[in-house]
């Protein structure tokens, strides 16, 4: 009987934490950007579904004394996209729309935020 008890208890509370978590808010579509690899040769990535609201530093970037910034970035998500010059979204800043045309390699970044108007 205290067995039945206990496993009603765990099993509500597992359902009340279940019910209060709300899920994560992510960009819907695809941001790629290009980058200088290690050999030198130009390399492309893509963020899939990237986290809204949140700064992402490009890993293959994070490190100013390691690499060079990457560039041409093309934000085809729902959200707006801030790309900044630095790690953790520092730096000077530029805002690319939603579904938007890929940027010319000028523009350089090494983090970015993802937001709603």
């Amino acid at each position: 009987m205290r067995l039945r008890h206990s496993l009603a208890a765990v099993c509500g509370a597992l359902a009340l934490t279940a019910g209060l978590a709300s899920p994560a808010q992510a960009a819907t579509g695809e941001f790629s950007y290009s980058f200088v690899g290690l050999g030198g040769e130009t390399q492309r990535a893509t963020l899939l579904d990237p986290p809204s609201g949140e700064c992402v530093t490009l890993p293959e970037v994070a490190d100013p004394a390691a690499s060079e910034p990457a560039f041409a970035p093309h934000n085809d998500t729902d959200e707006y996209a801030i790309v900044f010059t630095g790690p953790d979204c520092s730096g000077d800043d530029w805002t690319l729309r939603p579904h938007g045309r890929p940027a010319g390699d000028r523009l350089k970044l090494r983090s970015v935020v993802f937001f709603q108007p």
